[in-house]
């Protein structure tokens, strides 16, 4: 049960309005309030209550609601993504989706008048945006390669999907666990890159090999937990000294989240994260709890993990561990599509592949199991112009949250900005190697600037008197094997002027080489 040693006015206002009403509750509801619209709704509905369903009313555009996608491990079918395709063709220039950096998809310019009837074409199709805002898990990513990786060391595609079924009791929703003190992130990796950031999670599971009894390596999985971005703190998650098998993750995972759930932080909001937990109880009280729960002791963590490989960005074209197939790394600028590009994406799966489609971290698109014989004609297809396997070293490596365009939490606008900044950076830079860059409209770090090579954080500066769209500039972040968050090495930078100094930084610490007709002057 729910820790009330805090009192009710001790409470902030979201403990409050969510003990007045659990927040799936408007599942119910959402009939009528497609009849009365959304000027006629209840004020904590409208804001907050919504996001229980995957529904978001965003104040920069009233009227327009964002929907958010459960899409467990990044993977869907064809046939869903023609679905969410078809639910922004009805919206013209106002429809557009973003894939995410938890390799889900947000859908963009959504009337509230029409959710009764995009939750049916859902339902039919095996969709869900059940419990994918406020306090609640957020989507458990999972490797994009899984079952596709000829080095994969698990395969974790089954654990990321009963993980899911089990806190959302299968996509119906789950009240069990739709009232947590804050939002709770779930990564498990397979592989030897830590393609899911594992370290910025509240929970993980890396792969590690534990020696038993007659000194044979066991498969399992290290647990690390507490990691997080918020614009009040950001920390690399903690070893919380367990290894477990791969059978045991889906019911850890339960008995975790529930301590977060009973016991986390309520008072106050920006400390109602695990880690703050951790900070207040301590990692062997936790750790105590945990087996108290599990109802078993669980065996220490192994001495070293398995992820020791440099992160890859998959993109390009790669031999799967299926004899004679090939899955496609499509680089999808800042993550943004409009219904056409998704159903031609849809297509690309159909007539080439299987009809299966995977998001990264990186928001960009795999397209497996495409044939040998295929792969030349699969490589004329005009819409790889746009979504590039081959794109260049700063553009393939382009991640930016939604902005100021359609967040009413951003400072400044991002991903328009991001473009066109890389695109000139190109024509100007010769790079040897990918270089990260990350953008994020505010200190929320939805962008996760932290684990960029160069991560820029949205602010407003002054300048000439005048205030001014800017970024704080982060360095240092590493991804992959020994990965860390990097630290803020500029402040208050103009966005006006940022091109130079991003261009400086390229050259001094990355070895860009400006180009010869580059200094050609004009």
């Amino acid at each position: 049960m729910i820790d009330t040693a805090a009192t009710t006015e001790k409470l902030n206002k979201f403990e409050k309005f969510k003990a007045e009403k659990d927040g799936l509750a408007v599942k119910n509801e959402i009939e009528q309030f497609a009849q009365i619209g959304w000027e006629a709704m209840d004020e904590n509905d409208l804001n907050h209550r919504l996001k229980w369903l995957g529904v978001f009313f965003r104040p920069v555009t009233p009227g327009k609601f964002m929907m958010r996608m459960r899409i467990p491990n990044g993977i869907l079918t064809s046939n869903q993504l023609s679905v969410l395709a078809e639910v922004l063709q009805r919206y013209g220039e106002d429809g557009s989706a973003d894939i995410t950096t938890r390799q889900n998809i947000q859908l963009r310019g959504i009337k509230i008048q029409d959710i009764p009837n995009i939750f049916n074409k859902f339902h039919k199709v095996g969709l869900t945006t059940i419990q994918s805002g406020m306090d609640n898990i957020r989507n458990i990513t999972g490797d994009p390669v899984a079952g596709l990786d000829i080095n994969e060391l698990y395969d974790t595609r089954e654990l990321v999907q009963q993980i899911q079924d089990m806190l959302t009791n299968n996509g119906e929703g789950n009240p069990e666990f739709s009232n947590l003190p804050r939002k709770f992130n779930i990564a498990i990796t397979g592989g030897r890159d830590n393609s899911v950031h594992a370290e910025i999670n509240d929970l993980a599971f890396i792969p590690a090999f534990l020696t038993n009894q007659e000194q044979i390596p066991v498969f399992g999985f290290n647990v690390i937990v507490g990691g997080l971005f918020s614009a009040k703190r950001c920390e690399t998650a903690i070893p919380l000294n367990v290894w477990v098998l791969p059978a045991d993750v889906v019911s850890l995972s339960k008995v975790i989240v529930e301590i977060f759930r009973d016991h986390g932080l309520r008072a106050n909001r920006q400390k109602a994260r695990l880690i703050w937990l951790l900070d207040e109880w301590g990692i062997e009280k936790f750790r105590t709890e945990v087996e108290k729960r599990f109802g078993k002791s669980l065996l220490p963590a192994a001495a070293k993990d398995e992820i020791n490989w440099e992160k890859r960005d998959h993109l390009g074209i790669y031999k799967q561990k299926q004899a004679g197939f090939n899955y496609a790394g499509l680089n999808i600028p800042v993550g943004r599509l409009s219904a056409h590009d998704m159903l031609e994406i849809a297509r690309l799966a159909e007539v080439y592949g299987s009809g299966e489609i995977r998001f990264t971290v990186e928001q960009n698109v795999i397209i497996p199991n495409i044939p040998d014989g295929s792969l030349t004609q699969f490589c004329t297809e005009g819409i790889l112009e746009k979504f590039a396997v081959n794109p260049g070293l700063l553009m393939g490596s382009l991640v930016s949250c939604t902005g100021a365009q359609f967040c009413n939490f951003a400072l400044i606008e991002t991903k328009n900005r991001a473009l066109e900044m890389i695109k000139s950076l190109e024509s100007e830079l010769t790079l040897s190697r990918p270089v990260r860059i990350h953008w994020t409209g505010c200190p929320n770090s939805c962008g996760q600037t932290q684990v960029a090579d160069i991560g820029l954080m949205g602010t407003k500066v002054r300048k000439n008197g005048q205030m001014l769209e800017g970024v704080d500039i982060y360095m240092g972040g590493t991804v992959g094997k020994d990965a860390h968050l990097g630290t803020c090495v500029q402040k208050g930078i103009p966005c006006e002027d940022l091109q130079p100094i991003l261009r400086d930084l390229l050259i001094d610490n990355f070895g860009a080489k400006i180009k010869e007709q580059a200094l050609i002057p004009l």
